[in-house]
């Protein structure tokens, strides 16, 4: 022991380190130069500086507020379930991202650290009329008589059919085509559609101040909606529109029920009574309701005392929501007592009218728009409509000023796709040019995809092109198809024609400029057409297999024959949802073609053209013998089957 402690001593006398002992055993003489082997610290001292690190840490996160503990514990005492309990499955109630078990995103959602997901609201129905939200009456379907409130569908006529007035023409994505929101891809341009312009702007622009000039106009009139009686019981129908414009309708009804029991001769309180029903309606889509409230509507209307404004309000009313159920005579009959009370009154002609168009009563809406134009000559409404009231007629360069001037007015009720749409077509059949300057500011509105494609009844996003290949559309074995047996439909075709050519129906869609045309329709709207495959038995057979056709229900199936000397006017399908298919049967060579926009082909017996038919096209047989094809139509390959299943006929 002395001798170690002697060496200790020895050692720290002579100024030299200590020998350092390896792991190994070894001892070793820690020199000068040992100091460039880096520093020398113990394990616990390694420790003691972590520990104090991490005391530092904790001090500065709570400091400086990095971690919000309180929320944290705030958060963690709403709910007191032990891990047990999790290990049971004992957390739905926790169950935030719906995966059906508690989890770490859950626990994320809980303390606020991701966001939930947003309420999905796409099916609220607003209480309050007033309410933003998709107008009601816009909605399409039928009546049920089950009671639930739906619009009757009227018709739908394709551009061609120019006698009938078309209730919608606005290209837009369609209600009826929407599936449940998901992400959607970036619709491809379109070809040949151009951006807006300032021109767009400037009509805009135009559009907004003939519109706040209609508000100021109203505001300036201040309508007189009560008599003496009504003003007797001022407070009480004050409280009870409250009621109504809150959305309490239930208790609104009873207290305007309440007021006209006690005051049956009290046309505002009746008037509010069938408000609320009509609000009742449109909530509950009942058409028992809407039909209640079209009766009291009269019923206010036909009290003594009523104040003009007053009549005027309800008997409008009345014949928007009769015409809304489809009944088009009584709509037309309100309409019609409208005008004999108020004969002076331009805009309720103009309505008269418009309830004649739909009706399909050309001729007595031709009659209302030339008393409103003899009155009031420079009446934009008026012109728009009588114009396309004489192009139905065929009386094309008659129509184009009432057309045109109509259209520059600018007044509410002309900006619609059809008068573009009319007015163009009319102007291309005199051989004037200036017909896409009209397609052109049409699509700078909003009503065409494009100068080139034209149809009023589209789904937006659509891959858009004139010309298609059978790879493109997806559908190929249906062409292979076709083309394989093509003379099997050429011979079943022309037995048809040899022993009932009265089976091929003229064009009747006022497209010819001249010629002979004949169409015999197998499918329409996705069903079969009566008898007509009786003729046609094989082909019909072959078809049967291919639902993207026959069960196309904005299409046809039907065989075309044209004679020599036929021309068809430029024109547009009514949707972009269909690609059409033309298989040559007889094609006499050479003078049968066909244009679609810029580019003209010709057809090919045995082999398939495909075309959108939404784009404009044009039709030339100038050979010396008929010529003969087989149209099938197809849904847009892009179409989902949710869309195929829900969009409307055409």
């Amino acid at each position: 022991m002395a001798q170690k402690k002697n060496s200790k001593t020895h050692n720290k006398r002579d100024g030299r380190p200590a020998p350092v002992e390896h792991k190994n055993g070894k001892r070793a003489e820690a020199g000068p130069g040992a100091a460039d082997s880096g520093p020398r610290f113990s394990m616990f001292t390694w420790l003691v500086v972590v520990a104090l690190l991490g005391v530092w840490s904790s001090v500065a996160v709570f400091y400086f507020d990095i971690v919000d503990y309180d929320r944290v514990l705030a958060r963690a005492q709403e709910f007191r379930m032990n891990f047990s309990e999790v290990l049971q499955g004992k957390l739905a109630a926790y169950d935030t991202d719906g995966d059906g078990d508690f989890d770490v995103e859950d626990a994320k959602v809980l303390l606020a650290a991701v966001p939930l997901p947003p309420l999905d609201d796409s099916h609220f129905v607003p209480d309050d009329p007033t309410e933003p939200g998709e107008r009601y009456e816009e909605e399409p379907g039928s009546i049920d008589t089950t009671g639930v409130l739906v619009e009757e569908s009227q018709p739908e006529e394709t551009e061609g059919e120019s006698g009938r007035y078309q209730t919608s023409s606005t290209l837009s994505a369609e209600a009826e085509a929407e599936e449940p929101p998901k992400a959607e891809p970036e619709p491809e341009p379109r070809t040949g559609s151009t951006q807006p312009t300032g021109s767009r702007q400037e009509a805009d622009a135009a559009a907004e101040e003939a519109a706040e000039e209609q508000k100021e106009k109203a505001k300036k009139k201040k309508l007189k909606l009560l008599n003496k009686i009504d003003k007797s019981i001022k407070s009480e129908i004050d409280a009870a529109e409250r009621l109504r414009r809150k959305g309490n309708l239930d208790v609104a009804l009873k207290a305007f029920d309440s007021l006209v029991q006690q005051h049956p001769l009290s046309p505002r309180a009746r008037y509010g009574k069938a408000q609320v029903q009509d609000d009742l309606a449109e909530k509950l889509r009942s058409n028992d309701l809407l039909q209640s409230a079209i009766n009291t509507y009269g019923e206010a209307a036909e009290l003594p005392g009523v104040t003009s404004d007053l009549l005027r309000a309800a008997l409008r009313r009345r014949a928007e929501r009769q015409q809304f159920l489809g009944r088009m005579r009584g709509s037309l009959a309100t309409l019609q007592k409208l005008v004999d009370v108020f004969p002076d009154d331009v805009g309720l002609r103009n309505d008269l009218g418009v309830a004649h168009l739909l009706l399909g009563d050309n001729k007595g809406a031709k009659k209302v728009y030339e008393e409103v134009l003899a009155v009031a000559p420079s009446n934009g409404f008026a012109k728009v409509h009588y114009g396309f009231i004489l192009k139905a007629e065929n009386k094309i360069a008659e129509s184009i000023p009432y057309l045109r001037e109509g259209l520059e007015s600018g007044e509410p009720g002309t900006d619609d796709g059809r008068f573009y749409f009319h007015l163009g077509d009319a102007l291309q059949r005199v051989g004037d040019d200036s017909a896409y300057r009209w397609y052109e500011r049409g699509h700078q509105r909003g009503h065409f995809a494009s100068v080139w494609q034209r149809s009023l009844y589209n789904v937006e996003g659509l891959k858009a092109q004139p010309w298609w290949t059978p790879q493109e559309t997806g559908y190929t074995d249906l062409v292979r198809m076709l083309e394989r047996n093509w003379k099997t439909i050429r011979d079943e075709a022309l037995a048809v024609m040899d022993r009932s050519r009265g089976r091929f129906l003229p064009e009747e869609e006022n497209l010819r400029e001249k010629g002979e045309w004949g169409q015999y329709t197998l499918w329409q709207q996705g069903k079969r057409v009566g008898s007509a495959c009786q003729g046609v038995p094989k082909t019909c057979a072959l078809m049967e297999r291919f639902p993207e056709t026959t069960g196309c229900k904005r299409g046809q199936i039907k065989f075309s024959v044209m004679q020599p000397g036929t021309h068809v006017w430029p024109h547009t399908g009514p949707t972009n949802c269909r690609l059409r298919m033309h298989l040559g049967l007889v094609i006499p060579a050479p003078g049968c073609r066909i244009r679609c926009t810029n580019q003209t082909r010709e057809w090919e017996e045995g082999k398939v053209l495909i075309f959108d038919d939404s784009f404009e096209h044009e039709v030339w047989q100038e050979a010396d013998g008929y010529r003969l094809i087989f149209i099938v139509d197809v849904w847009h390959p892009e179409l989902s089957q949710y869309q195929r299943q829900t969009l409307s006929p055409i």
